[in-house]
């Protein structure tokens, strides 16, 4: 089975319209949408509206913090910079749409993958898998070979031996790895709405669980207009130049 994955979204409609046409161009069998759909970018009924339709097609979609957080009422733990962002979002969004939000699952297992947005030890509190020792962490709290999950914003790759020793790479877009069936593998698929690792290139992954192999992706679009956007919609400044930064 060959798993798309696209994380944090983050209300931003040109690069998620340029990352599913490049999905679909390279073909699999299941998308795996690990939430954030929504906050910082201009378009989050579109984005809420474009992961409906990918659910009803089929599509495995989760929830992430930022959707909790617009689905409810207070802050959730988000920084005070996020705020400004969070109320906008919650009045662009409708009743309906906020429901549906508030509803989604925090994780999903297919085959031998475990698909969710922060980690696989305490979904619900929204941990980063920041590196090796929260990797192996969550590696440890489920027996599936493959764990998937978004939040962190960049591209990650680890694993786990038989005998407990744990790597981390450093993906390449477009470079397929192959994942020994010998270890374990946790891999962060990048956010396709807000990368922040200093390339503004759009970020997901295809997981092929036959083969047994990862592929990392980022996928150029116009940041420029996804950043105005932001800015003719009054959200903070500070959101837009970080499209344009990568940051």
């Amino acid at each position: 089975m060959k798993l798309a994955l696209l994380s944090d979204l983050h209300a931003n409609r040109q690069a998620t319209e340029a990352v599913w046409a490049h999905a679909c161009r390279q073909g699999f069998d299941r998308l795996v949408m690990l939430g954030d759909y929504v906050d910082y970018g201009a378009d989050p009924a579109w984005t809420v509206d474009f992961a409906r339709a990918r659910q009803q097609e089929g599509a495995v979609v989760l929830q992430g913090n930022h959707d909790e957080a617009a689905a409810g009422e207070g802050n959730h733990g988000l920084s005070e910079h996020v705020l400004p962002s969070l109320r906008w979002t919650r009045e662009a969004l409708s009743t309906e749409q906020r429901q549906w939000l508030g509803a989604l699952p925090l994780s999903e297992q297919l085959d031998q993958c475990l698909a969710v947005h922060a980690n696989a030890r305490h979904p619900e509190e929204w941990a980063y898998v920041q590196g090796r020792v929260e990797a192996i962490d969550s590696l440890q709290a489920t027996p599936c070979q493959y764990v998937v999950c978004g939040h962190m914003h960049e591209q990650a790759l680890y694993h786990l031996t038989m005998t407990g020793k744990t790597g981390a790479f450093q993906p390449t877009s477009g470079v397929t790895i192959p994942l020994s069936a010998a270890r374990r593998w946790l891999a962060v698929a990048g956010s396709v709405g807000q990368p922040r690792d200093g390339n503004p290139a759009a970020a997901y992954a295809m997981l092929d669980m036959t083969q047994g192999s990862i592929t990392f992706f980022r996928i150029p679009y116009d940041h420029d207009t996804a950043a105005r956007r932001i800015e003719q919609a009054g959200l903070p400044a500070f959101f837009a130049q970080r499209l344009r930064d990568g940051q």
